[in-house]
């Protein structure tokens, strides 16, 4: 699994695009799929655009249930994972937002533990984190 992190519009998904110009990649915006499509890669991008769907008063339960789909997907395809940074130290007023920039914390930790590539991209410019 690869993971690119940075802030909104800051260029995550041109770089991964660029890094995969000559494979057969599936791009999936917002969701986990069920399936795996037949792809060489699989992209997901926007994981927190699924979250505000999900109860994010449980959130161990399902970062669980999430990495358990990722597993599950990269038996299949390489697994490339774009998310938003959020947060950066501000404290939503709104109680579901805090829940989401929470629970996405808490999913990326989960993420970059498992990742064998992590990377941070701003302004198109990609930073080795691990």
């Amino acid at each position: 699994m690869h993971v690119f992190i940075g802030g909104a519009y800051s260029g995550k998904t041109d770089y991964v695009m660029k890094l995969l110009a000559d494979q057969q990649v599936e791009l999936v915006d917002g969701y986990v799929p069920d399936d795996t499509p037949a792809c060489d890669v699989l992209v997901i991008k926007n994981l927190e655009k699924w979250l505000i769907t999900q109860d994010l008063e449980d959130d161990e339960t399902l970062i669980r249930t999430i990495l358990t789909r990722l597993k599950t997907l990269e038996e299949n395809c390489t697994l490339y994972i774009i998310v938003t940074d959020m947060g950066r130290g501000v404290v939503p007023m709104e109680k579901q937002a805090r829940l989401l920039r929470d629970a996405c914390g808490r999913l990326y930790q989960a993420l970059f533990a498992e990742a064998e590539l992590v990377v941070r991209i701003w302004y198109g410019i990609g930073e080795l984190i691990k």
